[in-house]
């Protein structure tokens, strides 16, 4: 199979090129640069220039292709509701390419969308709009473009995806431990983050589009809820620092817009997806992962 990967050379979307290559498909990967295209290619892709913000060459990448996995984002969290309707209108320039094929389209969404009060599960929608919470255009655009015949699924990540390479919210945990001279948490109740390696994570990308996208939406979580406490534990003992507790008013000033983040308690389970793929995460842990001199130095 020929697939179009957008976010081609990003933590995620890289694990998931170098995932379906070795599964013997053949990918065309986004580029935006000479580096990004070096990578690419050196990762056995072809390449195909262009950018989010070029719908055109989004939608010709495309065309030449048997299934589109869009793992791009831009994570500049200072403009993060602009970022989100960008991923609306990228979505819906690929559903006017899409329409009329059964070419599957897998779009990335966050289980930490989903704050139900229990497990989050794969039948679970967001219970609140785009217009309270930006990220949930994602989900919006892709039940836009299903109602108008395109075959498209959601693949869920939890709030961390980790691995080598890492540079999403638990580095910025690390980074603000540094900063501030404690490792926090909020306040006495354990929260707790599902998390995924992101060579398992990338497996879900696979096997999904192989068995042919079937279902609307996949839990890509090997690890139902890890306890933010135990997080913040295992940084303070890295890096020699006390753990602190904090309200949720501190928890404002010394996370800064991180906060929301950092006190989110969004278990989520992945058991249908497990089933539906015969996934099996095999890969370390998150505190085991975190707990090695990759995250601390540098």
């Amino acid at each position: 199979m020929r697939v179009f990967v957008t976010g081609a050379t990003g933590f995620v979307g890289s694990a998931v090129i170098r995932e379906l290559v070795s599964a013997g498909h053949q990918v065309l990967g986004l580029s935006r640069s000479e580096t990004s295209s070096t990578s690419l290619q050196a990762a056995g892709a072809d390449v195909h220039r262009g950018s989010l913000d070029d719908l055109a060459s989004l939608q010709a990448g495309a065309a030449a292709a048997d299934a589109v996995i869009h793992t791009g984002f831009n994570h500049d969290f200072s403009k993060y509701k602009e970022s989100c309707e960008t991923d609306r209108r990228i979505i819906a320039a690929f559903g006017d390419e899409l329409s009329g094929s059964d070419r599957p389209l897998l779009v990335t969404s966050g289980s930490g969308l989903l704050q139900v009060g229990r497990p989050s599960t794969e039948d679970d929608l967001p219970n609140r709009s785009s217009s309270v919470i930006p990220r949930v255009a994602t989900e919006e655009a892709v039940a836009a473009i299903v109602e108008r015949g395109v075959k498209a699924s959601l693949i869920r990540l939890p709030p961390s995806v980790h691995g080598t390479g890492d540079h999403g919210f638990v580095p910025i945990l690390i980074a603000r431990a540094r900063e501030t001279g404690v490792s926090a948490y909020v306040g006495n109740v354990d929260n707790r983050w599902p998390a995924v390696h992101r060579l398992d994570a990338a497996k879900v990308y696979r096997l999904a589009l192989e068995r042919g996208a079937l279902e609307p939406r996949y839990h890509a979580v090997a690890e139902e809820g890890v306890p933010f406490r135990q997080i913040a534990d295992l940084i303070g003992r890295r890096l020699g620092v006390p753990i602190v507790s904090k309200s949720r008013e501190e928890a404002a000033s010394h996370f800064g817009w991180f906060a929301h983040f950092a006190g989110m308690d969004s278990p989520a389970s992945s058991a249908k997806t497990k089933e539906w793929l015969n996934w099996k995460p095999i890969q370390p842990g998150l505190l085991e992962d975190l707990d090695q001199d990759a995250y601390f130095t540098g």
